[in-house]
Parts: structure tokens; sequence; C-alpha cells
């Protein structure tokens, strides 16, 4: 019989609530390192939800629903790492998924990141949401399990009109929902018994 594919649970407590999530180790193991990697440094401790992205104020396209949180400040992150497709870890961008934010293929690490509301297949590789048409799509590491309601809360904050970026306008929560703490405790996926 094949041996369970490993998986850790992370828990983020906010200001708005717990959420849980299942980072998917084996499937993407340099994305949910990363992730992992910034979670046991304590790095994610005091970060924040700081960005939402909704049809009415997405300045990109095709349209998307998210959640964008993480380190608030870019000198605390650790490096990035190598960029996993969709089509390599099998992992699509469906409601409750988190993933990796990044610029540039392989500038993505876990001090930042964002959670999907409702299915966004433009996210996936070849889905038409790409960083300077590279195809490449977002690297999808994990789900949320427990605590959509939390993200869903998050995503609903007030945001503030005004950005450096003329790409995130109007996107900035403010202030952003503070992560007061991110734990993990490991677990084997039901998914797949020994």
């Amino acid at each position: 019989m094949r041996a369970a594919a490993e998986s850790v649970s992370v828990f983020l407590h906010t200001e708005a609530g717990e959420i849980e999530i299942e980072v998917l180790v084996d499937q993407a193991p340099l994305s949910a390192g990363s992730f992992l990697a910034h979670v046991d440094a304590g790095l994610l401790d005091g970060g924040g939800f700081y960005r939402t992205v909704n049809p009415a104020n997405d300045n990109g396209s095709p349209k998307i629903n998210v959640t964008q949180g993480g380190v608030l400040s870019d000198a605390e992150g650790l490096p990035p790492v190598g960029h996993e497709t969709t089509e390599q870890t099998g992992i699509r961008h469906l409601d409750g998924v988190i993933s990796l934010a990044r610029g540039d293929v392989g500038s993505g690490s876990g001090g930042a990141f964002f959670i999907c509301i409702g299915d966004q297949p433009s996210l996936d590789m070849g889905g038409g949401r790409a960083i300077a048409g590279d195809g490449q799509g977002f690297v999808a590491f994990g789900r949320v399990t427990k605590g959509m309601q939390v993200v869903r809360e998050i995503h609903g904050a007030k945001t503030a009109a005004a950005t450096e970026e003329s790409y995130t306008a109007g996107q900035m929560i403010d202030p952003p929902i503070r992560i007061l703490t991110a734990r993990r405790s490991k677990t084997r996926s039901p998914a797949s018994p020994r």
C-alpha cells in the first residue's frame, strides 16, 4: 500500500478569527516549504491580511476574488523559491486554496500568499491571469479546512483607494487585519490511507 501523503495543518490566529490551512507538502514541496519556514521562524506573527481583490476593484484581467496576506515588511521575508506550476502540483485554484503571490517566475515566497474566494481558474498555469504574459500561473500549495467565514469577512474589509501602484489602487485593506500568530501541527492526509 502507498504511504500517506504528508500534509501539515497551520493555524492562523487573526484579529478576525482563526483560519486552519492544510499545507500540501508532498504536492508542492518548494512552496509549502517556504510557507512553513516563514511560520516556523515566526515571521507571520504580527503580519497581516493587507489586500483584497474582487471584480469591483480588480485592475487586472480576467477579474478575480482573492485576499492577500503575509509579512508586512519586505525586509522580513525569506528568499524566494522556484516556481511550481499547477500542472506540476495538480493543485488548482479552487475556493479556499492558498497560493504564493509573485511577480516574475521564481519570485514567490511564503512571506506573501493569497486565498481564493470561489474558484479562480484564471490563476492556474495557462489560465490567462499572468504576470507579464508569462502564462505560468501562480503556485497553489494548500487549502483552508476551517475558517472560510473568517476569510470571507477579511475579503469584505474596508479598503483605501490610494496606493503607490495603480495596479493595487482600491485594494489595500485599511488598516491591515493582523495575523497574531501562525503555528503548525503535523497530520496525515485522510485522502491517502496507508
